[in-house]
């Protein structure tokens, strides 16, 4: 049996999304930074509840808790957007080869990509849920 789509339900949403080709990019403290004060700002603008983050070499997860009117995936898009613009720009800036390995070809046109397409959500269910993903943030670090 399928389990129902939640998108407005105002449950916990365990997210996580990867870099392109899942590459360590964000051992860099000043990508790790723009990441964060993206974060905080989405945080803000859509009230978001940011029970729980962690910031790997190539991937984030967030367990956060979204207003009912708000839909989480055009807001993690928007976010992803945001930061990898900036890290685009910032790259640009100091003149980094990394650009190359991060410009992917799509429909004849040439592409700055940071980050995977897509992200996992997970909606937590129970209590039990909302604190089994947000340890798993906290211990994420020490594996």
């Amino acid at each position: 049996m399928k389990l129902k789509h939640y998108d407005h339900d105002g449950r916990a949403r365990f997210i996580t999304f990867c870099t392109h080709n899942k590459m360590p990019l964000l051992t860099n403290n000043k990508f790790r930074k723009i990441v964060i004060e993206g974060i905080d700002l989405f945080r803000d603008k859509y009230k978001l509840k940011l029970l729980g983050y962690v910031i790997m070499p190539e991937h984030v997860h967030l367990v956060v808790v979204p207003p009912e009117d708000i839909k989480l995936g055009p807001v993690v898009g928007k976010m992803k957007i945001l930061s990898s613009t900036s890290i685009h720009e910032l790259m640009r800036d100091l003149n980094s080869p990394m650009i190359e390995r991060l410009t992917v070809r799509r429909n004849k046109v040439d592409n700055f990509v940071f980050w995977q397409r897509r992200c996992y959500d997970h909606n937590c269910r129970d209590t039990e849920s909302v604190w089994e993903k947000v340890n798993y943030c906290h211990n994420n670090p020490v594996k």
